[in-house]
């Protein structure tokens, strides 16, 4: 334990109210979702990151990458979307072992529903507050964070 470099008091401070706004957003962004589009975040979330991609579809595999989900999440999300309508799952064409998720016509439009008053919680929870240059300098801090990240290891443990 004497090679624990612990964290100095200011550190500390800084680290629990990361935690503290990491979770507070989290909270407050998913009872919005629910509340007005009936949805939680965590699927708000997947229904975007389809909507992105190419013919609105991904690999399952890769759909839990880019949601940062352990696969069994993901599935068991998507089959919460399946019973909604929004997302069908496909085989691969080029993998017979892989899935494909896909918004559907009705995901879409409950995503087109739900996303203005997401984006106005957003607005009002972060950016508002903050300067241009605040905003700025906060995305350049996020990046800095997630890019000296080593994926390889950060993936055997995202599983939120």
């Amino acid at each position: 334990m004497s090679d624990t470099r612990w964290l100095e008091a200011d550190e500390q401070g800084t680290w629990r109210a990361l935690v503290s706004v990491m979770g507070r957003l989290n909270e407050q962004l998913d009872r919005q979702l629910q509340r007005d589009a009936g949805i939680p975040l965590t699927y708000y979330e997947i229904l975007v990151r389809l909507s992105e991609a190419p013919r609105r579809e991904l690999r399952m595999s890769e759909l839990a990458e880019q949601s940062e989900y352990s696969r069994s999440r993901l599935s068991h999300a998507v089959s919460k979307l399946e019973k909604l309508g929004w997302v069908r799952r496909k085989s691969c064409p080029t993998d017979k072992r892989g899935q494909l998720a896909e918004l559907t016509d009705e995901g879409m439009a409950s995503l087109t529903s739900a996303a203005p008053g997401h984006v106005s919680e957003v607005r009002k929870l972060v950016f508002d507050p903050l300067t241009a240059a605040e905003v700025a300098q906060l995305g350049a801090l996020c990046g800095k964070l997630r890019d000296s990240w080593d994926n390889s290891s950060c993936a055997e443990t995202a599983t939120p």
